[in-house]
């Protein structure tokens, strides 16, 4: 009997030893404090404070609650300037928080929104910008910074793929009024469910932590608030999982180094990496010359059991339910985008094959065969 191939997904939880987590879950049972703002939960906040380099940071629920939680705190009403490539949850965000969003296109080298076409969107209804750091890669933070201060907007930056990306030796998070943080088990980083929500202002915070447990300031209710705590096994979860975190980049790194020399000598546009920034190697997205070329490569791969998706498709300015906005390049980035394999434990000879069929159907050939020494990067 042939033996089952190995499936290949796009992702991998990370999961620590069930030895360490458990020795949280006695402690969880010995309290019997499961949620509820709990000594987990505090002290996964005082730590991540402590490895991202930031101050006021806030464990919710889900990266779109942060979301949600930051236009709320920052008592935005009216029109949103954002980026069309992005998930759905950006755009959702905006809408049931009773605001507009009205789409910028990307540059084509980052895919983060472009700061050249923001300005001729801005209107006297323009309350905010909410930008992405999209695959890790930081917005042009210094160009928006002061569109935002000529024109009194507010910024927030999605950074759901940033957790430990650094720009000139800073935190990407603390750009902006509010950033925010998913930390959904697809991420790097998880929690199996979370998000948070991270600002320099002191008040802004307080309005946060307010708001995160329906609106209540001590006894009393302040403002309509929403329930977006997380759990104290969540919370365990995460501290469990923090202790990995060097280690897990470090290893996506050697696997990014791997795909991109592998990958060198084709057509299609790879990541750049700037060298100010320290990433986290969150995501590989590899651009393909042409919507065809993309499917007839995705079509080989799922054939061998390597199931790589389609972020981000399609352009969130042609969902049925916002306003049609013309955004030409990020619709044909997000038709032609494809994102590799990418997890902890992805081993090299799998990275031979993914690369192998793509340069082989690239190549019009079935396969590319390649030894072992020459796929070691260097």
């Amino acid at each position: 009997m042939k033996e089952a191939r190995e499936k290949i997904y796009v992702t991998k939880p990370y999961l620590p030893p069930l030895s360490q987590y458990i020795g949280y879950l006695k402690r969880i049972w010995e309290t019997r404090w499961l949620t509820n703002d709990g000594q987990f939960v505090r002290e996964l906040e005082k730590e991540l404070n402590n490895y991202l380099g930031v101050n006021n940071l806030l464990y919710v629920a889900n990266g779109t609650l942060a979301l949600q939680l930051a236009i709320k705190s920052l008592g935005l009403r009216g029109e949103i300037i954002t980026t069309p490539f992005s998930f759905v949850a950006t755009t959702n965000s905006i809408i049931w928080e009773n605001c507009k969003p009205v789409f910028v296109d990307i540059d084509p080298n980052d895919f983060c929104i472009d700061p050249a076409k923001i300005e001729q969107a801005i209107t006297k209804d323009t309350r905010a910008i909410l930008a992405v750091h999209v695959y890790g890669f930081p917005c042009d933070v210094e160009a928006i910074k002061k569109i935002a201060k000529k024109y009194h907007l507010k910024v927030i930056y999605d950074a759901a793929h940033a957790f430990g990306v650094k720009l000139n030796g800073e935190s990407i998070l603390n750009w902006g009024d509010v950033s925010t943080l998913s930390l959904h088990a697809t991420k790097l980083f998880h929690t199996a469910e979370g998000g948070a929500v991270i600002t320099r202002d002191s008040r802004v915070a307080a309005k946060i932590k307010s708001l995160r447990e329906f609106g209540y300031e001590g006894d009393e209710i302040t403002a309509a608030g929403i329930n977006a705590k997380n759990s104290e096994f969540h919370a365990a979860l995460g501290l469990c999982n923090l202790k990995a975190a060097d280690n897990l980049i470090e290893q996506r790194r050697r696997l990014v180094q791997a795909y991109s020399k592998l990958l060198r000598n084709t057509e299609l546009q790879l990541p750049v990496y700037k060298k100010d920034v320290v990433y986290n190697y969150a995501y590989y997205p590899v651009v393909f010359r042409s919507e065809r070329e993309l499917l007839l490569v995705k079509k080989e791969l799922e054939k061998n059991d390597i199931y790589p998706r389609r972020y981000f498709y399609p352009a969130l300015n042609r969902l049925d339910y916002v306003p049609l906005r013309q955004c030409p390049t990020a619709e044909s980035v997000s038709k032609r985008v494809l994102c590799l394999p990418l997890y902890h434990d992805l081993r090299m000879e799998s990275i031979l094959r993914i690369t192998g069929i793509i340069s082989g159907v690239l190549t019009n050939r079935k396969e590319v065969k390649l030894k072992w020494r020459q796929a070691v990067p260097v």
